[in-house]
């Protein structure tokens, strides 16, 4: 039995270690990999897979290179590591891909900047007045890069949901029951109480932002306001980020 052992070992594939280590990647377990090495002639001839788990583990095949428990497990680790950090790189779908947005200038506006903000090449406070649900006229300074974050465009490009100020956006103000909020977000430090009148500092290259219309909105920055159907005003005041060094 012996030389029919040695003869089946012999004859098995993958003698190269690169092959070997490669072969590691395509198995759940270890046992799974030293299966994969032991044929029905090796089992005919030992009659224990555990045994023949042993022979293949010590090296007992044609080129002598099986990786041991602590290689297999280091390597699956790596290649488990490596293959969440591709899917966490990947591109992302753009919430306003195949949208068609051309009867919709805010969202169209919207959309050409969605990706330069995702990026972080670009932030982009919106400014929107109109009614609410309630018939109530509301508006704010919406965060455009912060609510990307933290919500799904989708419905919005869709046309399914409307865009509109929250009590937990950069500046909100009920015009009829003056409920007014202020906070600051990851992107933009809200400076309210200045003779100026309300401003915003970039968190990244400390550059403020100046909404009073009949001021300059400051260094690297613009003011565009978008003529719409869709609501009552909208402006949109870009900034181009250079960090500080």
């Amino acid at each position: 039995w012996a030389v029919g052992l040695g003869e089946s070992w012999s004859r098995m594939p993958g003698d190269d270690i690169a092959d070997i280590a490669d072969d590691a990647l395509k198995y759940e377990t270890y046992e799974q990999y030293l299966d994969s090495q032991i044929s029905p002639m090796d089992l005919y001839y030992l009659e224990d897979q555990d045994l023949a788990r042993q022979l293949v583990e010590l090296g007992y095949r044609g080129s002598g290179e099986t990786l041991k428990r602590e290689e297999f497990d280091a390597r699956k680790k790596a290649a488990e590591e490596a293959k969440a950090s591709k899917l966490r790189n990947a591109p992302k779908k753009l919430a306003s891909a195949d949208k068609d947005l051309s009867h919709f200038p805010f969202l169209h506006n919207l959309a050409e900047r969605e990706d330069l903000v995702r990026n972080g090449k670009l932030t982009s406070i919106i400014f929107v007045r109109d009614k609410n649900s309630k018939g109530q006229e509301v508006s704010g300074y919406i965060d455009y890069a912060h609510r990307l974050k933290t919500e799904n465009f989708e419905p919005y490009f869709e046309r399914r949901k409307k865009l509109m100020p929250k009590p937990s956006d950069l500046s909100y103000y009920n015009w009829e029951t003056q409920h007014s909020t202020s906070n600051s977000t990851p992107n933009f430090q809200v400076i309210a109480d200045n003779e100026a009148g309300l401003l915003f500092k970039n968190k990244r290259d400390r550059k403020v932002i100046n909404v009073d219309p009949k001021s300059l909105p400051g260094d690297n920055s613009r003011r565009i306001e978008i003529k719409t159907h869709e609501y009552l005003q909208v402006v949109i005041y870009d900034h181009v980020t250079r960090r500080k060094t």
